[in-house]
Parts: structure tokens; sequence; C-alpha cells
């Protein structure tokens, strides 16, 4: 049902401070920047080869711009929210019901480049709370136009997301959701206590969603926590985000065999960062 990780959501306060700040971060230009002018948002989108990066501003009034407001609120500038990618969502909606579960109807979005001017249009199906768990999440169906890729990503520059980082009390429940609902493969269940204790890894479109379980006895709760993102030459990197005046731990083996590893700690805007390089076997 769910073929991809579409795309994260990251709110800020200043989204021209927050594009100057991605773009040293990532070595990259974004590739779209746009206005939803219903929803009260203005977004830049960073393109890589697995998934899409969205910074997200409210600009206005809407629905939008009180996500974003509320986001900020509660948790400060960073994570938001997570959109699971799917070329039919009118199936996955028929899915989801047959599961017992009712979403809202399918609503039609549009964007435009206010660079250039080119147009593109999806469709979104927002999931019950059930599904959701406390996080903000949807599913996404592009259905016209497109995102460039960048022209060339340089070595030094993040290339695509190696796993996104989550938080639950409910492992089992998540499996549910996650592998028995939504249809994307757990690829690895694991228990390692010097880790943090029991880890799900699901892989869906050259990406993993990882899964950090501690059972409590409070309300079930799924939370966004950090990014790791995949680069063709660590050293490279770290040598240029440190001349771009970031905070950046030594390059170091990784828990993964065959890895180098560096954590960012500044300028992230309140996300968990590690940079990874994967090296030849």
């Amino acid at each position: 049902m769910i073929d991809r990780l579409d795309h994260l959501i990251v709110s800020v306060k200043d989204i021209s401070a927050a594009e100057e700040n991605f773009t040293k971060f990532f070595g990259i230009e974004p590739v779209w920047r746009g206005e939803h002018s219903e929803l009260g948002t203005i977004n830049a989108i960073y393109n890589f080869s697995n998934t899409y990066f969205e910074i997200l501003a409210a600009k206005g009034e809407g629905i939008g711009a009180e996500l974003v407001k509320q986001s900020i609120q509660e948790k400060g500038e960073g994570l938001t929210g997570l959109v699971l990618g799917s070329d039919n969502l009118q199936d996955c909606e028929n899915q989801i019901s047959k599961k017992h579960y009712k979403s809202l109807p399918i609503s039609i979005g549009e964007g435009m480049d206010s660079d250039r001017g080119d147009i593109r249009r999806w469709k979104s199906l927002f999931l019950p709370n059930e599904l959701t768990r406390g996080m903000f999440a949807f599913l996404i169906e592009h259905t016209e136009g497109h995102l460039p890729l960048p022209n060339k990503f340089p070595d030094s520059s993040v290339n695509k997301l190696d796993h996104v980082v989550i938080n639950t009390n409910d492992p089992d429940g998540f499996i549910e959701v996650y592998q028995d609902i939504y249809g994307i493969r757990l690829a690895l269940d694991q228990t390692v206590e010097k880790w943090g204790g029991r880890m799900l890894f699901f892989r869906l479109n050259k990406t993993t969603i990882e899964v950090i379980a501690k059972k409590d006895e409070n309300q079930i709760e799924d939370k966004l926590w950090g990014l790791a993102w995949d680069v063709e030459d660590i050293k490279k990197t770290h040598s240029r985000l440190c001349n771009e005046g970031f905070e950046i731990t030594p390059v170091k083996e990784g828990r993964k065999p065959n890895t180098l590893v560096a954590t960012v700690k500044s300028d992230v805007y309140n996300i968990p960062t590690l940079l990874i390089q994967h090296l030849s076997s």
C-alpha cells in the first residue's frame, strides 16, 4: 500500500533564515520555493535521491499555519511530520476502511514554484489518531508535475536520507500499523540493551524507519526524533561543515560495520542529526 517515505516536514519561524542555514548544511540549493495560500504557509524544498525535505513556515492564516505555530509552540522549531507516499491513494483509503479505521476524505493540493512558475498537484489522505498515534503523519499521491533533482550532488554534500528515527512506547502496536496496515517491510526486530532496548527497522525506497522502543505506562505515542543523512565522502563533508561554522563531532567508525559517522551538534533546528558514509566492504 505504501511505496515510499515521501518527505519530511520541518517547522520554522523564518523561512529565509532556515533556507540559508539548511543550504549550508546540505551543500545544495532548494529545488522548489512556494506558497500554499489556502493553508497559510510558505515552503522551501530540498530534493534527494530517495526523499525530499520540506521546511515550512506560517504566512497568513489557515490550517497549515496553525500546524506550524502549534508545533513550534509545543516543541520548538524542528521535525513536525512524516509523509508516506503511494501511487494509489484511493486503494489506501479502501484498505484502511477495510481495517475499520475512518480517515478524512481525500483532499486535493496544488503548489506553484515562485521562481519558475511550475505547478505540482497531489492528493492527501489524513489519517485517524489510531494510526498516527500522536505523530503528525499523512499519505500523499503526486498526480501532476515533479520536483527536479539538483544538477549535481557534490562529494561534500548530503545525497540521500539514510534513516529517520522514531521513538515509541508501543512497539507491537507500531508493527500492526506500519507492517500489517501500511504494508511496509519489517526488515529487523532486535533487542540490544546497550543501544536503548528493542529496535525495529522498516525498509522502503532505499531508506529506513528506525524505531526505538521504550515501554511505559503513558498513553500510546510515537514521536519523530532524529535523522541520519548519507554522504559520499564524510571527511569532505566534515571539513565543509566545520568551515561553515557548524559544531560537529570528529569522524569515527559507526555501530554498523563498514561505516563512518559524525554527529552534527549545531544549527540543525533541534533535530538530532547524524552523517553516515557507507564504505565498500
